[in-house]
């Protein structure tokens, strides 16, 4: 088995064009392609801002405590 990474483009049309050369013998391969779209000069969309959240729940007691009560009841 061999694990293949490297970037290439898609055209105008949306094909994706591979041709990659291997070590293994003729015969048939299993392929798996994952298409994950380069962060190049594109800025993501960031992700929810949860600091408004921050400090809103108060923890009365020993918290270690009770998270080993939850799980010796299982």
């Amino acid at each position: 088995m061999e694990v293949l990474k490297f970037t290439t483009t898609i055209d105008e049309s949306g094909h994706l064009h591979l041709d990659i050369p291997t070590e293994l013998s003729s015969g048939q391969v299993d392929i798996v392609v994952i298409v994950n779209p380069s962060s190049s000069g594109t800025e993501q969309k960031a992700s929810y801002d949860f600091s408004d959240l921050a400090g809103q729940l108060e923890w009365q007691g020993d918290a270690v405590s009770a998270q080993r009560a939850l799980r010796d009841e299982w």
